[in-house]
């Protein structure tokens, strides 16, 4: 195992690890060449280590990989080498002290397999891993079978303290204040909505970096912490790749094509996908009308079905060029594209009852949308590295505009007498355009570089466009009504900068920063002629606290504050319309959450278990609360057995406002437990209280003053368990099953969810194909259930996104280090690794 580690280590320092460069004239280069085969089969062995170690300088490595004929060519500048041929499992071969002037070819070398080795060979890129640092835990992706074919989203949802709701909002630790990153910046590929992410394919994802207490240098966005998704880029030498195609029911098909090319000066990469998904699904509100005196005065039924048809492409293209020829320096551009075209139906039935429940009318309102969603993003980065080891200096710029129109065509009958109410026609175009600037710089000094500094400056400069038409639609055209058209330009515009010092004292790590944001925030009604602006200067302090007890057993402590900016629907205050009695109506004048973060964690590693927990307390202020009101407006609609009496539905409205204090307690546990060679078991449970305070007063329709009290306290929990077996056949299995618990808020009781995913997995044609089956959510019982209380109103209803999902795909990998199979059948012990950074 420890020559395994050093095997890793090395082969990581000679792909990454830039060389000094030489002053003066340099010899010109020679090439060193050879075969490297199994001694016992005679079969050639890709991905071979070749290693040049100079003898005079041995820091100085270099070195390279063999292909699938077994052929390796290495570029040197001469001298003396002790050169080194390494393979997993295989026994090292080693000359020593070779003197290298010319161009060389060492012939055929003959491994053989080392029988110790073997029996301990660890696969690291088989597995999920996590590694603690000081301020985030790092979950190294690995073969998460459930997730096959799937998308970002699907990948977040098995990662523990993560969570994804019905309809696709992430949350950390219950709360979806959370900010997603892509390498570290925010990107096109999140889009404006959560569905962009669902475009990115789960291959594309090498880890995930969940920061629930972010240090000074990130963002201050995201009360709940910060999830970094980091994006493959191979490291290996030449062409490879790998591509995907999946297909699936409902329908749900695609493939994703993954291609590296590197050479000495430079990388080209590129992730592209094509996704079509049919994703039915459904819903119902149950609601129960009462007079001014509490008694009940009508029931409406009302039932939804859903089918969302959704085709779209995306592509990430990037070209890094190293500016010298020890790799220190670099840059890297990027080219985003994402479009999609989506299809989306609802289909609404209406029933309606008198007080006594007796039927008075039904109804059915059809909504019709066409919806485009289109994305594009440049982006340039610096990277200059020093001499000193981690001294490095970035730097980014990053220009991205988007665009999302739906049109909808929204029409009603009164079914029986089969009559047609207007027609009515919402057009809603939203843009954004983001910029970027950012740079940083660290600074390692003391004793072994055991201290850093680092500085940095980021500025965001958003717009976001919402115009919306609403009116009705006769004989083509369209009438807008002008209450309830207009046009909303919002700007943001932030201007960042930080500062932290670390060091690390022995046993002890300590990392303090402070990070100060000036927000410029313009809004404007432009139709009516409503302009405000906000403008204010934040300052947000961190500070963590590390220490290993050894090896195995590590504590942190940490402290930070936070901000949650309001974004797309929150502000967008143009209702939707696919039903016109129940309402959604975000609210441009929402100002900042403000939260202050403590956090205490502990890792400890056994033979055969892991333990990650946590413990954390939050405060937060001016919480964005969906609150739910009557507007005061009624649906009135023909009754043809009593014309004179009409039926009136009162019109609800669930908007986001500042209204609370949110104070929320709890812990976390996370546990692995490995049996043996190829099983791994899964614990992930979290536990916490929530108190709500707040008080909200509104105008009811009768223009009379409506107090209301949201105080609300609430104990819910969630949990993951994931178990992962070898079957005869050499087939994986896992399972993952998810429950969240009941929750409460101001007006609404959601009951507990339980969903299960499953899938099966096979290595094909020489482990050099996987062929793969899951479905999410076996038992199609991811439903949100809630129960929500008004003043003259009492609604039961039921959602369910998207409907059980079972995928079929097929991955093929090309020029590509064997990561997920050792070639000799050597299989992951499934442990997590342990990293503590100072």
């Amino acid at each position: 195992m420890k020559k395994l580690l050093l095997s890793f280590l090395l082969l990581n320092s000679i792909v990454l690890t830039a060389q000094n460069k030489g002053q003066g004239n340099r010899p010109s280069p020679i090439k060193i060449t050879g075969k490297v085969i199994d001694r016992d089969t005679g079969q050639p062995l890709e991905y071979a280590t070749l290693v040049l170690q100079r003898v005079r300088n041995p820091e100085k490595v270099t070195g390279g990989i063999t292909d699938e004929s077994g052929n390796f060519e290495v570029e040197t500048p001469p001298g003396l080498f002790n050169i080194r041929v390494e393979y997993i499992s295989y026994e090292t071969y080693e000359l020593k002290s070779q003197t290298l002037r010319a161009s060389t070819d060492l012939g055929t070398i003959e491994l053989s397999v080392d029988v110790e080795q073997l029996e301990d060979v660890e696969v690291v890129g088989e597995r999920t891993t996590v590694e603690l640092r000081l301020d985030k835990k790092v979950y190294n992706v690995g073969s998460d079978l459930t997730v096959k074919g799937g998308s970002v989203t699907d990948v977040l949802d098995n990662v523990p303290s993560i969570t994804v709701d019905v309809e696709g909002n992430i949350s950390l630790r219950g709360n979806e204040s959370v900010r997603i990153l892509i390498n570290g910046k925010p990107s096109a590929l999140s889009g404006l909505s959560p569905d962009a992410l669902q475009q990115l394919p789960a291959d594309a994802i090498e880890k995930v970096e969940v920061i629930t207490n972010p240090s000074a240098r990130y963002d201050a966005e995201g009360t709940a912490g910060i999830l970094n998704i980091i994006l493959r880029q191979s490291k290996t030498a030449g062409l490879n790749g790998s591509i995907n195609a999946f297909g699936g029911y409902p329908d749900n098909f695609g493939a994703a094509l993954n291609l590296n090319l590197r050479r000495e000066r430079f990388n080209i990469f590129t992730t592209t996908t094509y996704r079509y998904r049919d994703a039915p699904g459904n819903a119902q509100f149950l609601q129960e009308n009462f007079d001014e005196d509490g008694n009940t005065a009508s029931f409406q039924d009302e039932f939804r079905e859903y089918q969302r048809e959704d085709d779209g492409i995306n592509t990430n293209i990037g070209f890094e060029l190293f500016l010298d020829e020890d790799a220190q320096s670099s840059i890297t551009n990027s080219f985003v594209y994402r479009r999609s075209n989506g299809d989306n139906t609802v289909d609404v039935d209406f029933f309606n009852f008198d007080a006594l429940r007796n039927p008075t009318i039904q109804r059915n309102r059809f909504t019709n949308e066409d919806e485009f969603d289109e994305n594009i993003q440049y982006s340039v980065n610096y990277q200059k590295r020093f001499k000193k080891d981690g001294q490095l200096l970035t730097a980014d710029y990053q220009y991205s505009k988007g665009i999302d129109i739906e049109n909808s065509i929204i029409e009603e009958f009164i079914l029986g007498d089969n009559i047609q109410l207007p027609t009515e026609q919402t057009i809603n175009d939203e843009s954004q355009i983001n910029q970027l600037a950012q740079f940083d710089y660290v600074h390692p000094f003391g004793k072994n570089n055991q201290s850093q500094f680092e500085i940095g400056y980021r500025g965001t400069f958003n717009t976001f466009n919402t115009d919306f038409v609403f009116g009705i639609l006769e004989d083509g055209v369209l009438d807008s009504d002008p209450d309830f058209s207009n046009e909303l330009i919002y700007k943001e515009f932030v201007n960042a900068a930080y500062t932290q010092l670390g060091t690390k004292i022995n046993n002890f790590s300590i990392l303090g920063g402070i990070r100060m944001e000036a927000s410029d925030i313009g809004i404007e009604l432009v139709n009516t002629d409503d302009v405000s602006e906000k403008d204010y200067i934040d300052w947000f302090p961190s500070l963590f606290f590390g220490y290993e007890l050894s090896e195995y057993e590590q504590f942190t402590i940490s402290y930070s504050r936070r901000l949650r900016r309001p974004r797309s629907r929150f502000i967008n205050p143009f209702p939707s319309r696919s039903s016109n009695t129940n309402l959604f109506q975000g609210n441009p004048d929402l100002d900042p959450t403000y939260t202050n973060v403590f956090d205490l964690g502990y890792i400890k590693r056994w033979d055969k278990i892991t333990l990650t927990t946590s413990g954390y307390y939050n405060r937060s202020t001016g919480v964005f609360q969906f609150i739910t009101q009557e507007t005061g407006d009624f649906v009135e609609i023909e009754n043809p057995d009593d014309v004179a009496n009409p039926i009136i539905v009162p019109v609800q409205v669930r908007t986001p406002i500042n209204l609370a204090t949110d104070t929320r307690f709890g812990g976390e546990l996370t546990t692995t437990y490995v049996p043996k060679r190829d099983w791994r078991l899964t614990l992930n449970l979290n536990l916490f209280q929530q108190q709500l305070r707040g008080n909200f007063t509104f105008t009811n329709f009768l223009g009379e003053a409506v107090f209301q009290s949201f105080d609300a306290d609430n104990f819910t929990w969630f949990s993951r368990l994931s178990a992962k077996i070898p079957l005869p056949g050499k087939v994986d299995f896992q399972t993952n099953t998810l429950y969240r618990g009941r929750r409460v808020d101001a007006q609404n009781v959601n009951k507990g969810i339980l969903s299960t995913n499953l899938a099966f997995s096979k290595d094909v044609i020489k482990d050099k194909a996987t062929l793969s089956l899951n479905v999410r959510d076996l038992f199609n019982s991811r439903k949100r259930i809630t129960e929500t209380t008004t003043e003259n109103v009492f609604t039961n209803s039921e959602f369910q996104f998207r409907e059980r999902q079972l995928t079929l795909s097929f991955l093929y990998r090309f020029n590509q280090p064997q990561n997920e199979r050792d070639k000799r059948e050597g299989r992951s012990n499934g442990e997590d690794d342990m990293e503590f950074e100072g």
